[in-house]
């Protein structure tokens, strides 16, 4: 019977895995509980390593294989780069990850944030809980998302989430820059394709949902903002490192631009975070992909993807050497 080693919190178990499926779970092989992280290479040792499904709590691989590899290891969350490190995936171990799962919610939030930030509700809401009152924001007009160019960074599985969403608020203007995006998946998504200073110079609304490579990392700087027109709106719910922390901040000091935050360079974001003081600045604190269906979503990848393994059959959220270096 095969194998299978889960390591997780207690919190980290309930949250993505129902009793409906633990006990899928435990009809796919001899499961084990590992709930304590501090104890995972210990409670390993001298064991074989067939399944391995790991969470956010597991420590990174070479602390506790031992310098075995497993045969499957099933992450439930999205990048792996925690887990391996520079090493990357080792020979003769099949790695999965959960990352679609998140897709949806992620997306759902850059367009939440959009609007948000067009139509000026962070404005208005602050105005209203605050001294200023209904007379301060009585003038203010928003914008309409369906009429805005908006500029995509990254075609990943998040950015055509997000391509899909806008089709049901109208949006028909829309651009991608991806260098990994052909002009016939351009085309089949509906959207147009850019290099990246066309796409900074031409859009209303810019959202990033590029993954941090070394090409990426930092990718958004001083030079890249200053392409962007007086009012535009920025939002990351990606990755913080595709933007250069002190021309967020100069920028977002400005007035100039408009930001919808869900990812920063320091995690939880400091008290004294001169962001937080900004009524230009909309943030929110990492929660793209928080919501329950997702969290379920990623575990039943996990269970699926363990059963096609044991069949033989094709992986569908594989983490291939290759790839490895293009995700977060």
């Amino acid at each position: 019977m095969t194998r299978i080693d889960l390591s997780a919190t207690p919190g980290l178990l309930e949250l993505l895995f129902t009793e409906g499926q633990l006990e899928e779970l435990r009809s796919l092989g001899e499961l084990h509980l590992h709930l304590d992280p501090a104890h995972l290479a210990t409670e390993l040792a001298g064991s074989t390593l067939d399944v391995v499904v790991t969470t956010w709590a597991t420590p990174p691989v070479r602390e506790w294989t031992g310098g075995r590899a497993p045969k499957l290891l099933a992450h439930t969350g999205g990048t792996v780069r925690p887990l391996f490190g520079d090493d990357g995936v080792p020979a003769g171990c099949f790695v999965v990850q959960a990352s679609a799962a998140m897709a949806d919610g992620v997306a759902e939030l850059a367009l939440a944030m959009c609007l948000v930030l067009l139509r000026r509700l962070h404005t208005f809401d602050r105005a209203l809980h605050g001294a200023e009152g209904w007379s301060a924001v009585a003038d203010v007009h928003g914008r309409e998302l369906a009429h805005q160019r908006i500029g995509i960074v990254g075609a990943s599985r998040t950015g055509r989430a997000f391509i899909r969403m806008l089709a049901g608020v109208g949006a028909l203007k829309i651009r991608v820059y991806d260098p990994y995006l052909t002009m016939a998946e351009a085309a089949r998504l509906g959207v147009g394709k850019s290099d990246l200073i066309e796409l900074l110079e031409w859009t209303d609304v810019l959202v990033l949902h590029a993954p941090v490579t070394p090409e990426t990392t930092g990718m958004i700087g001083p030079d890249e903002f200053a392409l962007l027109r007086d009012g535009a709106v920025v939002v990351n719910t990606a990755r913080a490192a595709l933007m250069d922390e002190a021309a967020l901040v100069a920028e977002a000091r400005s007035g100039r631009l408009h930001f919808g935050l869900d990812v920063f360079h320091h995690e939880p974001l400091p008290v004294n975070s001169p962001l937080l003081a900004l009524n230009n600045v909309y943030i929110a604190p990492h929660r793209g992909a928080a919501t329950v269906e997702a969290r379920h979503q990623q575990g039943q990848i996990v269970l699926d993807e363990i059963a096609r393994f044991q069949k033989g059959h094709p992986l569908h959220h594989p983490v291939t050497p290759e790839l490895y270096h293009q995700l977060s």
